[in-house]
């Protein structure tokens, strides 16, 4: 069993202040053990939030990232911060999801990667937000991301 190199992060085991920004936050990678290997990696953050950009008021969204990396692991403490990162931040719904998933295309360069983000309503409509860079390699099994779209009282 090979160890993974850890050898160039700087948050994993240690204290590490939220970042109050997105931009302000360092997103983390580690190689793959597996490259050549062609798997799916799911982070699912349910209680994701940020700010409407207008009113100053919370939005909450469960989001569901998927990707296949090609040689690189995004370093899942500098995720959870970068998400957080969001919480203060005032943005559209489309922009924090397209913004995500492009910072990590950005960091991985991943063979596939893919966003789901289901807003809970706003002003009684909810917002979902879908993106991929592509088709996922062939022959890669993707579980439906779990999420239920929203019913309302039905």
């Amino acid at each position: 069993m090979s160890k993974t190199d850890v050898s160039g992060l700087s948050m994993l085991g240690q204290a590490v202040a939220s970042p109050t920004h997105p931009d302000e936050a360092v997103l983390e990678r580690v190689p793959s053990n597996h490259a050549g290997t062609d798997f799916v990696v799911r982070f699912t953050a349910p209680e994701f939030t940020s700010l409407c950009p207008m009113t100053g008021q919370p939005d909450f969204a469960h989001i569901v990232i998927d990707y296949v990396p090609d040689g690189w692991l995004v370093e899942s403490k500098s995720l959870k911060l970068f998400l957080h990162s969001f919480r203060n931040h005032g943005a559209f719904h489309e922009d924090c999801t397209l913004d995500i998933a492009k910072r990590l295309v950005d960091l991985l360069s991943p063979k596939w990667l893919r966003i789901g983000a289901y807003w809970y309503p706003r002003g009684g409509i909810p917002i979902d937000v879908f993106w991929q860079t592509g088709n996922p390699p062939e022959g890669v099994w993707l579980p439906d991301q779990g999420v239920q779209p929203y019913r309302g009282r039905g």
